[in-house]
């Protein structure tokens, strides 16, 4: 007999950490840069990522992909806010569209890729969670559930301030 699907998505769970393949969650995030096509939306409170994540970021807006990332505009770390923002001007340069969220510090980690695959969970986009800390990060593969992420994400967006070559070349 012919059952009926079963609820749910397909899921991966990404648990590395320091003495476990401590590579494979910077390896999931250049992966997603890679594939997407249309639209790669992130957020995440600190950005310090090495030459391969910042490549892989370029790349996707230079491809045409719309690619777009949220920071908090007041971090908690002063420091790492810094470093976050010294990265922005490459980002700019190569057509990623950049958001301060001016709500609070927005915590969130998250990455939407083109209406389907959302990727949720601990870690940041730096080397401090992708060398030293255990993570957790879950792939889901769903429409609705990525819909449901992305209308989050546009209302970090709504709470921003957009950065421009302009605001940084002041800095």
């Amino acid at each position: 007999p012919i059952l009926p699907p079963e609820p749910g998505c397909p899921a991966q769970v990404i648990g590395p950490g320091p003495t476990i393949r401590y590579s494979a969650m910077p390896e999931m995030f250049e992966s997603l840069m890679y594939t997407a096509r249309r639209h790669l939306v992130i957020s995440t409170p600190y950005f310090v990522p090495d030459d391969p994540m910042q490549a892989a970021l370029c790349a996707s807006a230079r491809r045409g992909v719309h690619t777009t990332i949220i920071f908090p505009a007041r971090n908690d770390s002063w420091i790492v806010g810094a470093a976050s923002r010294s990265y922005y001007s490459d980002l700019l340069a190569a057509g990623v569209r950049i958001f301060e969220y001016v709500g609070g510090l927005l915590h969130t980690k998250s990455l939407t890729l083109d209406g389907d695959i959302t990727l949720i969970g601990s870690a940041n986009m730096d080397r401090r969670s992708f060398e030293l800390n255990y993570e957790n990060n879950i792939l889901l593969y769903d429409r609705s559930l990525t819909t449901d992420m992305r209308q989050r994400q546009e209302s970090y967006m709504a709470k921003s301030n957009p950065i421009t070559d302009e605001m940084v070349a002041r800095w």
